[in-house]
C-alpha cells in the first residue's frame, strides 16, 4: 500500500488548476486557436506531471511543474495572446502551479537537508 505524503495536497492543487485548463477554452469562447492549444497542451502536461508526483514522487516533476508555471506566465507574450481573457487566465493559473512547484520544491528539500542537521544538532544538545 503507498504511504500518502503530505507534501502530495499541493499536487492535488495542481491537478486542479490543469484540469481548469484543460477546460479554459471552452470557458473563452473567442480565444483564439494558439491560446487554446497552449492551454490545452500545458494543461495535460501538468496534469500528467501532477498525478505521477502523486503516484511516485520525484523531485524532477516538480521542476518541470516549475518550469510550465513559468512557461504559462510568459507564453502569452511569446505566442501573441496578449490582451485577452486567455492571458489572465494563463497568468494566474500559471502562478499557481509555479508556487505550488516551489512550495513542494522547498518542503522535499526542507525534509532531506534541514530536518537531518536539526535532529543531529539536538541530539547534541541532548548529550552535551
Amino acid at each position: 500500500m503507498m504511504k500518502w505524503r503530505k507534501e502530495a495536497a499541493l499536487d492535488l492543487y495542481n491537478l486542479a488548476a490543469a484540469i481548469f485548463l484543460l477546460a479554459a477554452p471552452w470557458l473563452f469562447v473567442r480565444a483564439n486557436v494558439t491560446a487554446a492549444v497552449d492551454l490545452r497542451v500545458s494543461g495535460a502536461v501538468i496534469a500528467v506531471l501532477s498525478l505521477a508526483a502523486m503516484v511516485a514522487f520525484s523531485v524532477w516533476e516538480e521542476w518541470i511543474n516549475l518550469l510550465a508555471g513559468c512557461w504559462l506566465i510568459v507564453s502569452p507574450w511569446l505566442l501573441g495572446f496578449t490582451h485577452t481573457r486567455a492571458m489572465h487566465f494563463a497568468i494566474a493559473a500559471g502562478a499557481v502551479v509555479a508556487f505550488m512547484a516551489l512550495l513542494e520544491l522547498w518542503l522535499e528539500y526542507e525534509k532531506t537537508h534541514l530536518a537531518p542537521a536539526a535532529s543531529q544538532a539536538l541530539e547534541r544538545h541532548r548529550v552535551g
